[in-house]
């Protein structure tokens, strides 16, 4: 495990617009999670969900930052078709 850790540190995946990006896009992940599982609404709860997997998948503050602001977008669109 720290082995790997080591490897994302030396490449430059584990920097510090990595790590305030995944804080804050997991926090906001962590706040759809609650919403979508106290509101029994399933599209937050999946949102939520989706953004947690990103932000342990993506090491790229820009990618994550963009692939969060797209999953927010497709809960925005699915909410208001009334899902």
């Amino acid at each position: 495990m720290d082995d790997a850790i080591n490897k994302l540190a030396q490449s430059g995946a584990l920097n510090e617009h990595y790590i305030w990006a995944s804080f804050l896009w997991g926090t906001i992940a962590g706040g759809y999670l609650i919403y979508g599982w106290k509101q029994k609404a399933s599209i937050p709860l999946l949102g939520g969900v989706a953004m947690t997997v990103a932000t342990f998948l993506i090491f790229s503050a820009l990618w994550l930052s963009v692939v969060s602001i797209a999953i927010m977008f497709a809960i925005w669109w699915l909410w208001k078709q009334g899902y």
